[in-house]
C-alpha cells in the first residue's frame, strides 16, 4: 500500500467517524499540512467519495458517501492485505540478520514509535530479546510501557544494535542517526535497506571519516 492510499483510507476513517472534524483537524489527525490535508479532501470529493456541505457560511461538513464506504472497505483489505505480507517480511529479516546474536544476549535498542517501531518490538520478542531503550528525535513519550528517550541521550545507553524502525526509504533516518553520533556499525535495519538508503548512509559515513582524517 502507497502513501496517498493509506491517507485515503485514514481520512475516509476519520470523516465517517465525525462528520464534524475540521479540515485543520484532519491535518493534525493524519501529521501532515493543512494545505496538504485541503488538496486530498477536494480529490476524494472529485471520486465522489465524500461530500462537503456548508452548515455554516464559514464552515464545511464532510460526510462520506456510499461510494467512499465500499472505497474505505477495499482501502482497509489492501492495508490487512500489506500489514501481514510486511509483518512476514519483517519476521523473517529480523530473524536471519540477528542470528546468533539472538542467543548471545545482544542488546538492543529502537529508534522510532510508530507502527514500524511495533513491528521491530514484536521481532525483538520473537527472537528472545528485550529492547532496552526507545529513541526518537525528542523524546517525553511512552512506547509499549517503555520511556521514549531522546536521540541526544543515546551515548548514556550500552546498546550493540539500534534497529531503525521505519519503512521509508530515502535514507533520511540514517543520516539523523550517523549525524547524531550513532555509530553506522550498530545501526540495523527493519527490513531489507533500499538501495537509496544504502547510498545515503554510505555517503554519510564517509564524509564523517574523511572528517577525521
Amino acid at each position: 500500500m502507497d502513501i496517498e492510499a493509506e491517507r485515503d483510507l485514514r481520512l475516509l476513517e476519520a470523516v465517517e467517524q465525525n462528520s464534524r472534524i475540521t479540515q485543520r483537524g484532519l491535518a493534525t489527525k493524519l501529521g501532515i499540512a493543512l494545505g496538504l490535508t485541503n488538496i486530498y479532501l477536494k480529490r476524494l470529493a472529485r471520486k465522489g467519495y465524500i461530500k462537503c456541505v456548508n452548515v455554516q457560511s464559514n464552515r464545511l461538513t464532510y460526510l462520506i458517501t456510499p461510494r467512499g464506504i465500499a472505497e474505505k472497505a477495499r482501502l482497509t483489505y489492501e492495508f490487512i492485505d500489506y500489514s501481514l505480507h510486511l509483518y512476514g517480511e519483517v519476521r523473517r529479516h529480523m530473524r536471519t540478520m540477528l542470528g546468533e546474536r539472538a542467543t548471545a544476549g545482544c542488546r538492543v535498542a529502537i529508534y522510532g514509535r510508530g507502527e514500524a517501531a511495533e513491528l521491530a518490538f514484536l521481532s525483538l520478542m520473537e527472537n528472545r530479546l528485550d529492547p532496552i531503550a526507545i529513541f526518537d528525535d525528542e523524546g517525553g513519550h511512552e512506547f509499549l510501557g517503555l520511556a521514549v528517550r531522546p536521540l541526544a541521550e543515546h551515548g548514556d545507553v550500552p546498546y550493540d544494535l539500534m534497529v531503525v524502525a521505519t519503512l521509508d526509504g530515502s535514507g533520511q533516518h540514517w543520516t539523523r542517526l550517523i549525524n547524531a553520533g550513532v555509530p553506522p556499525g550498530k545501526l540495523f535495519p527493519l527490513r531489507q535497506m533500499p538501495a537509496a538508503a544504502r547510498r545515503a548512509a554510505a555517503a554519510v559515513r564517509n564524509g564523517a571519516n574523511g572528517g577525521q582524517r
